[in-house]
């Protein structure tokens, strides 16, 4: 396939990388193994198994290097080393850029990295992503970021689906072959001068794989980028645009080289290449044969002996610098999340409808609590007040799934230096107040001490199904703990504890202190018995042992309760990070 070609870009504008790696090899231990101090106190003996073994490969400026192997080969965890991404697991050997030792945080700047599944808003356009992440990547103010995203659109063949949202499970958007350019666009928006991609085919039918791939290749010509991305099977046309191929099988090194040079190998090992199968393909299929050529099975012991000894030796850590300060990294930040949210209508519609509803039917079933004064109604009473919070906070998980849609990204940028954990979390609290004030205006407290709760758990939970499992655990505890079901003084020691850490107790006991707390409450009489008044409110109040001031005491504990588990949040979020970058 022709295309466009011109001199690659010199003369200093940008820095050319060439990145290789000497003796790589990576030992993992089985995922369970990292929970072994649960119940074995403290024991680091675990299963391991070598998913690279001394792997030896360069990729050059101004060429197309093409990572191939089989599933599970590991190529992905080459690339993730290559891209600065650290996974825990032991590490022995070197890689280097431009002949010094790897420093992740400043690689992690000039480069790219695209994962093979994307992660993207799907309710934003194309043209607000790109503009978004050039905005958050530091491309200058808002026309320079302007003018790059309009460079990139057309650059990537999208300038004629920049209006249009990206589009996901519930909603049509772009095609796969153009969200995997946005992809791609979303690394690209700072003209890094280093590419890596994970399986850009993956998923896409063979005239949009080739596209993208071509869109690759005249980077590499045009631009003198280093670009390195793995692929499972490519077709002949995509295989006549890579420079070079990295073949791994089980961890190992087959073949670095060119692909003329893999034949010659192939027909000297006495094989006859079919003609209705590339050169790439019919290799996957006999890497037993190159497997024996080239393993040394007798490295083995001194290779294991090289990873108790090397830890991470090729990553340097050094102070983040981000490309805005605080302030500009929550204001856009607000703008991106304001664009989410006002786009998520039919959340928010049945939020408003489920409330106008579950108001109606309330007030229709309890109209006539206050006719009756007996023992019977005041229990009623109560019933309506613990019934409201349960309404209230049960909307808790419904922000779930937005909350971990949008942690696959925070992670990804912020990994990336583009803006702190904390703006992110401040963002997110700001544009959520109002909305979560305009669902609920006399009861905002509970609500937000709910939505905080959520924000909570999305950062601590691995996935939707035990979020959402967790957060009805801990709220019917909650709830069986608010001293509604049984009295504080019934509870056992043991067991106190949840009666304090209960976010029912706290707004259930400011119902019944407003509903029956001073001068009202002295007057009220709740149950009467032969036309005599035998028990008022603030009786009541004091059978519960509750005090008048205890009200703004509870409003005290309740905003520290919203405030502490954003803390927690954040916390949690940039602990995750934390270890995402190192």
């Amino acid at each position: 396939m022709e295309l466009p070609v011109r001199t690659p870009v010199s003369g200093g504008r940008k820095t050319q990388y060439r990145i290789e790696t000497k003796k790589l090899s990576y030992r993992l231990c089985r995922q369970v193994d990292e929970y072994r101090w649960l119940y074995c106190h403290g024991s680091s003996g675990c299963t391991t198994r070598f998913v690279l073994r001394n792997v030896d490969c360069v990729a050059k400026a101004g060429e197309l290097t093409v990572i191939a192997g089989p599933s599970g080969a590991g190529k992905t965890t080459l690339l993730e080393i290559l891209a600065g991404i650290n996974r825990p697991a032991k590490v022995s050997g070197q890689v280097l850029v431009n002949g010094q030792p790897m420093d992740a945080a400043h690689f992690r700047r000039v480069s790219g990295y695209v994962t093979q599944h994307d992660a993207l808003f799907p309710l934003l356009t194309v043209e607000e992503t790109l503009m978004y992440s050039a905005r958050l990547r530091g491309c200058g103010g808002p026309s320079v970021a302007a003018a790059r995203v309009r460079e990139l659109l057309k650059e990537l063949g999208l300038d004629h689906v920049a209006g249009s949202r990206i589009g996901g499970d519930s909603s049509r958007g772009i095609s796969g072959g153009e969200k995997r350019r946005v992809s791609i666009g979303v690394d690209l928006v700072h003209d890094p001068s280093v590419l890596l991609i994970d399986e850009p085919t993956s998923g896409l039918d063979s005239a949009s794989a080739l596209h993208v791939v071509s869109l690759l290749k005249s980077m590499v010509v045009n631009q003198g980028k280093t670009i390195v991305l793995s692929i499972h099977q490519p077709g002949f046309r995509i295989l006549e645009l890579f420079d070079q191929v990295v073949l791994l099988s089980n961890g190992t090194v087959l073949h670095h080289g060119s692909l003329c040079y893999l034949e010659e190998r192939l027909k000297k090992a006495g094989h006859c290449i079919p003609r209705h199968v590339n050169v790439l393909e019919f290799a996957l299929s006999v890497t037993d044969t190159l497997e024996k050529v080239n393993r040394d099975p007798e490295e083995d012991e001194q290779e294991e002996q090289q990873l108790m000894r090397t830890i991470y030796d090729y990553v340097e850590e050094k102070h983040l610098f981000y490309p805005n300060s605080r302030f500009q990294e929550v204001l856009i930040l607000s703008q991106r999340f304001c664009n989410n949210t006002f786009r998520t209508k039919q959340l928010f519609a049945a939020r408003m409808i489920q409330a106008i509803v579950a108001g109606v039917v309330l007030g229709t079933i309890f109209m006539n609590a206050n006719n009756d004064r007996s023992w019977a109604q005041l229990q009623t009473r109560l019933g309506f007040f613990a019934f409201s919070l349960t309404f209230l906070l049960s909307s808790t998980a419904e922000g779930l799934p937005i909350f971990l849609q949008e942690r696959r990204i925070l992670m990804r940028e912020t990994s990336r230096g583009a803006y702190r954990v904390s703006s992110y979390v401040i963002a997110n609290t700001l544009v959520f107040l109002p909305f979560l004030l305009l669902f609920a205006l006399l009861f905002s407290i509970p609500v937000l001490m709910s939505n905080s709760f959520a924000a909570c758990f999305s950062a601590l939970v691995p996935n939707f199904i035990m979020g959402t499992s967790l957060i009805a655990g801990f709220m019917g505890s909650f709830f069986l703990f608010s001293g509604y079901f049984i009295a504080k003084a019934s509870i056992p020691n043991y067991w106190i504890f949840m009666h304090y850490l209960s976010l029912f107790k706290y707004p259930f006991e400011c119902f019944m202190i407003n509903e029956y707390g001073g001068e009202k409450g002295r007057r009220m009489c709740l149950v009467r018995e032969g036309g005599v008044c035998i028990f008022y409110g603030d009786g009541f109040l004091r059978q519960q042992e509750l005090r008048e001031l205890q009200k703004w005491r509870n409003l005290g504990v309740m905003f520290s309760f919203i405030v502490g588990y954003r803390v927690l949040s954040y916390l949690i979020l940039w602990y995750r990070c934390y270890r995402t970058r190192n």
